[in-house]
Formats: C-alpha cells, structure tokens, sequence
C-alpha cells in the first residue's frame, strides 16, 4: 500500500509540472506587450495612393478650419476646384447656385492624369463657367520643367478665348510623404521656378500659384520671389484669408472650405466677374 501511495504521488507531481511547462511554452510563442507596441511605433505610415492629391488636401490637418467668411461689400465671385474625388460634377446645380468660375484637376507629377478631366473641364465650360486646370506638384519626382510640360500636354494648357484662365500650380504638404518633399527651401524655390519658367515659356502666360500661407513658410522660407508675376491663390478654411505669403499684397483667390454644397471645395475671386474674365484674357 505504501508503495501505490507513492505512485500516485508521483503520477500527480508529473502531471502538474506537465501542465506548467505547455503553459511557459506557450507565453513564450506571444509578443510581450512592449513587443507590440514597438511593432506598433516603427510601422510605416499610410500614405494615400499617388494620383489621389488635390487642391487643399492637407490644410485641415495642418492649418485647421475655423467658420466661413463673413459677409463683406467687397464684391467676390463664387468658385469652385474639383478632381477625379468627385467624379461626374452637377454643373448645372452649381451654376444655378452662383458658382461662375472653376478649377480642375489636370495632372500630378509625371504619372497621373484625371480620368474625369473632360466631363468636369468641359462641363463647366459649357455651363457658361470660366474655366481653368491645376497640377498637383510633386518636387521629389521630377524636375519643375518637366512637370509644366507634363502639364500643358495634359490639358493645363491656355488659349485667349475669354473663358480659360492660366493653369494653376499646387504646391503644398506633400500627402505621400515629408512635408517639403525632402527639398530644403532653397531648391524648393528654384523648382517651383523652374516650373512657373516653363510654363510661361510654353504658354505666354503666367500660372497661378495655390498654397497655404504656413507651408510656403515652412517650406520656402517665406519667399517673396513670386508675388509680382504670379497671382495667389491661397488656402485657409477660416472667416479671413489671414496672413498672405511674402511678396503678395493680396489674394487673386481664395480657397474657404472644403465642405461646401454639391462639390466641396469653394472659393472666392477677389473681385468682379469681370475682373475673372480679365485673368482669363491676359
């Protein structure tokens, strides 16, 4: 009897320290919980699929957005900015809503046109709308000239027909990446001359520039090198266009919101229609 007890004993210690070691060997085969979040931290971040920038894309997170502008006897023209993220655009709706001028979405870098760029660039046209086209600018693929080729050939080009204005260049946070796109302020300023060179070179026309007052700063040390050939378009999402960048001493533009009715993106012209229609005519 003794001897059974003994077995037993023993068939039970066994047993226990069994359980013991499966169970170490599984906490072993898990991630601590500092693993995971150091798997975490050094994640690569999510960027959005090239070709998908547009106009203010990056102004709600980097500057914010306060209320819309107030009323004012300043007479301002309604606009609006579209690309591929709106598809097909009503515009009859926003003709009959007051929007008498609008910008589309041409081209980005040297990889990506606008699969909607007729039905929207010849649709406001048509309506009766002053039109124009914008490209989105990538400084760390190509150079400047490269990409106003790229873009006149794309549709960002100009005729004095009275109903297109001069293309226009967006330059802003760099959705894909760093911010200035890896440029330091210096070369950031010559690439975006070497894109407003060539495209005055291919079209006689200056382009406008479209930015947010706090990247231009950031990104070309406030450069004052473009204000007196290159109309402003500037970004903010508030009640004012607030501080303009060095060199303008005011907006030919402005884009207020990204959350306006039917299409999203709004703007102002800083004057008349007919003051739109001589930006158009040269």
């Amino acid at each position: 009897m003794p001897v059974h007890r003994s077995l037993t004993a023993n068939r039970s210690r066994l047993s226990v320290i069994g359980i013991l070691l499966a169970a170490l060997s599984l906490l072993l085969t898990l991630p601590s919980a500092a693993q995971a979040a150091d798997s975490d931290a050094t994640a690569p971040p999510a960027y959005p699929p090239r070709g998908s920038a547009h106009l203010g894309m990056g102004v709600v997170e980097h500057d914010g957005q306060g209320g819309l502008p107030r009323d004012t006897r300043a007479v301002q023209t309604e606009g609006v900015d579209v690309s591929s993220h709106q598809g097909n655009v009503a515009w009859s709706t926003l003709w009959n809503s007051g929007v008498k001028w609008a910008y589309t979405k041409a081209s980005e870098g040297t990889y990506y046109t606008n699969p909607y760029f007729a039905q929207q660039y010849n649709g406001s046209y048509n309506i009766g709308m002053i039109r124009g086209a914008y490209h989105f600018a990538t400084p760390d693929t190509t150079s400047g000239a490269t990409q106003a080729n790229y873009f006149v050939d794309h549709g960002g080009g100009w005729s004095r027909d009275g109903k297109t204005l001069p293309g226009a260049l967006d330059i802003e946070w760099n959705p894909y990446g760093a911010a200035c796109y890896g440029l330091s302020q210096s070369a950031m300023v010559n690439w975006i001359r070497d894109f407003t060179n060539q495209y005055r070179a291919r079209t006689g026309r200056d382009a406008v520039i479209y930015t947010a007052t706090s990247w231009w700063t950031q990104c070309t040390g406030n450069s004052s090198a473009f204000g007196a050939t290159n109309p402003l378009w500037v970004a903010r999402y508030a009640a004012d266009p607030g501080a303009l960048p060095a060199g303008w001493g005011f907006y030919t533009m402005w884009q207020y919101t990204s959350s306006g009715p039917t299409v999203g993106d709004h703007n102002k012209f800083n004057g008349a229609l007919d003051r739109v229609q001589a930006l158009a005519n040269g």
